[in-house]
């Protein structure tokens, strides 16, 4: 089921998912079908990251200096990076999702939380459970719910 986000900001989140299992389950249809195109539309786009995740994050702050463009160039560089090796290692696997854990700190922000180093209990087509780490952090905003990225945090 895809979904769109609207907050009081008035930015929205496109291919969001009300949970992040749904989100889940999504990439690994996606991953199935070797669809990339569909998997990078439910990690963040450049202007989602730029209107609601940025201005809430440290490096954003002026006395950082830390330029938008670097900070997005930096994440979907590494992203796209991990998105190959994801694609390359399980696209065309048939995979089940039975768990899904988050075992980092989930952040707080002031209109979003991050959920960090999301790890995945599947069963693979012969029915073999499998621990696998096939993306990173999940942003949760306004109900709904986003890969951050494919970098493995």
């Amino acid at each position: 089921m895809l979904a769109t986000s609207a907050c009081s900001s008035g930015s929205t989140l496109a291919n969001a998912e009300s949970s992040p299992e749904q989100l889940t389950v999504a990439v690994l249809e996606a991953l199935e079908q070797r669809d990339e195109a569909r998997l990078r539309g439910l990690a963040l786009s450049e202007q989602e990251f730029r209107d609601i995740v940025w201005p809430e994050l440290p490096a954003a702050q002026p006395e950082r200096n830390v330029p938008f463009s670097y900070a997005w160039g930096d994440l979907r560089f590494k992203s796209d990076a991990a998105l190959a090796g994801t694609l390359r290692e399980f696209g065309g696997q048939a995979l089940t999702l039975t768990d899904l854990r988050f075992r980092g700190v989930s952040t707080q922000y002031q209109s979003y939380v991050v959920h960090r180093t999301t790890t995945l209990r599947v069963l693979d087509a012969q029915g073999v459970d499998h621990e696998v780490q096939l993306f990173g952090s999940i942003l949760e905003y306004g109900g709904q719910f986003k890969l951050f990225s494919y970098v493995v945090d």
